[in-house]
């Protein structure tokens, strides 16, 4: 049997309900009035003699925002990007959505997250589908932890409830005719900059003089943000002219080849100094991204994305490495099919090649 705990404090009384059974069974729960308290307890009782009590003391203590912040702490560290999946997690954070518990966490909670994701507010702007996609997939795989290895109790992940946004189509976005020149000469060094003490590079705004070479680097190369940044010195042979890659995003490591233009732009990086920890771009993904961002709002260049350098380094490849097998070694894509994704070829260069 229950027992039913009657408390007074201040004026109010409580009755909690409490049920210890033999095998480990320990649950209690606290109500404003003994009828709560009994039905409860017999709810409880009836689940524990069928076999199907499940603990949802967890549940109903933590909030998603509590997971969250375990999982940025136990999770998100071991990760490959799990620098930006904490940057996600810490703007979840400051949702709605992060102060409800877990325990009534539904569908269509979830449903208002996305909503208010697409359709963005006076403090935040409107994302795209795949941008809310990527959230979704991490709100879902915070609660699949929680339940499969935190002993919280989600009955049914309310992410599979909903219906997901679609996605973007793939982009296209190349380089135009003097664009490259335009935003490299905003990633130039500055001696005015130099002079207000915006440190040795002195780069236009953004202050940071590692990100012209690390814009070559994506143009000539190919390689993704994260592989650029995380290059170290001991992993540059410029005798043999290739960078060796140990963590990429396939989990393979892969040797790229570096055309002339690379190979100038890091033989002059090392001529200069090297970082003591002996990475090549000591830089943040945070830091490059912002100074990415406003390089290409001093040029006067419209939607381009960093990545979109992987897409242009893709295709100006292809022109001169004409077999898939090889220009696939370049890049890392493991199927032609992702290859094709990231070829762009422009109508007027193909013109050219029928004659």
């Amino acid at each position: 049997m229950a027992s039913i705990i009657k408390r007074s404090s201040r004026g109010t009384t409580k009755y909690e309900a409490a049920i210890r059974r033999r095998g480990g069974v320990s649950v209690s729960k606290t109500f404003s009035s003994r009828r709560e308290a009994l039905a409860w307890a017999a709810t409880i009782e009836s689940e524990i003699a069928r076999g199907v009590f499940v603990d949802r003391t967890s549940a109903e203590r933590n909030t998603f925002g509590d997971l969250l912040e375990r999982y940025q702490r136990e999770i998100s560290p071991y990760k490959k990007g799990g620098s930006l999946e904490i940057l996600r997690i810490q703007r979840l954070l400051t949702d709605p959505l992060a102060r409800i518990k877990v325990a009534t966490l539904t569908g269509a909670h979830i449903a208002q997250y996305r909503d208010r994701r697409l359709a963005g507010d006076m403090k935040r702007k409107a994302v795209s589908g795949s941008t809310v996609n990527r959230e979704l997939t991490l709100i879902s795989h915070v609660l699949t932890i929680a339940s499969k290895e935190w002993g919280v109790h989600v009955h049914v992940n309310p992410v599979s409830q909903i219906r997901r946004p679609r996605e973007n189509r793939a982009r296209t976005r190349r380089l135009g005719d003097d664009e490259e020149k335009r935003l490299l000469v905003e990633l130039e060094p500055n001696r005015e900059d130099v002079a207000r003490g915006y440190g040795p590079g002195g780069c236009r705004g953004c202050r940071n003089e590692y990100m012209r070479p690390i814009v070559i680097l994506a143009i000539e190369t190919a390689m993704r943000r994260g592989e650029i940044l995380s290059l170290r010195w001991d992993d540059v042979h410029l005798e043999d002219r290739y960078v060796r890659l140990h963590d990429t995003k396939n989990g393979e490591a892969r040797d790229v080849p570096l055309s002339s233009r690379a190979l100038q732009t890091l033989a002059e990086l090392s001529a200069k100094h090297r970082h003591i920890g002996g990475r090549v771009f000591p830089v943040s993904v945070e830091a490059l991204k912002q100074s990415f961002v406003r390089a290409c709002e001093r040029a006067d260049i419209a939607d381009l994305r960093f990545h979109d350098l992987r897409h242009e380094a893709t295709s100006r490849i292809a022109e001169r490495l004409d077999n898939p097998l090889e220009l696939s070694a370049v890049t890392g894509h493991k199927t032609v099919q992702m290859l094709k994704r990231y070829y762009h070829p422009r109508a007027s260069d193909l013109a050219r090649k029928l004659g």
